[in-house]
């Protein structure tokens, strides 16, 4: 007896191996309908699937749906909170702390969205969003200052 396992993707061994896939670790959308459409292809005819357990298996797909849409939604908003934030402190002076536990502060000049967290650039120093560690009003006479605070 042979078992039909094409819905899951797999294909027949062949000599060349580049084309390899690698395995997913996370069941997605697509996994869960390709196990509930082996399920329902496979059940036995004499007891088939109680269509209750078919409605909560539909539910709970819905529900993982709706859950990965507000996970990306929430994370689009987290990033323009970010970058709200990062153009707010143009102007003003900010501290953080570097590598080797030094404070300093300076006035922030402009901010770069290029990386996954902003950047500001203070002096010539550029200060993830992270690092900020206290804003403040800037003065003039702390324009252009970097170096270690006091």
């Amino acid at each position: 007896m042979s078992i039909d396992v094409s819905f899951l993707g797999a294909t027949g061994r062949t000599a060349d191996t580049s084309t390899t896939k690698t395995p997913k670790k996370d069941l997605d959308k697509q996994a869960f309908l390709d196990l509930l459409v082996a399920q329902l292809r496979n059940q036995d005819p004499s007891s088939p699937m109680d269509s209750s357990q078919l409605m909560t298996q539909t539910t709970q797909l819905s529900t993982m749906e709706s859950l990965v849409e507000l996970a990306g939604t929430q994370r689009e908003s987290f990033a323009l909170q970010m970058r709200m934030a990062a153009a707010q402190l143009v102007g003003q002076q900010v501290t953080w702390t570097d590598a080797e536990g030094a404070a300093h502060s300076g006035v922030v000049s402009a901010v770069s969205y290029a990386g996954s967290v902003p950047t500001v650039k203070v002096g010539d120093k550029d200060v993830t969003l992270d690092a900020v560690s206290a804003v403040t009003t800037a003065t003039p006479a702390s324009a252009g200052s970097t170096g270690p605070t006091a």
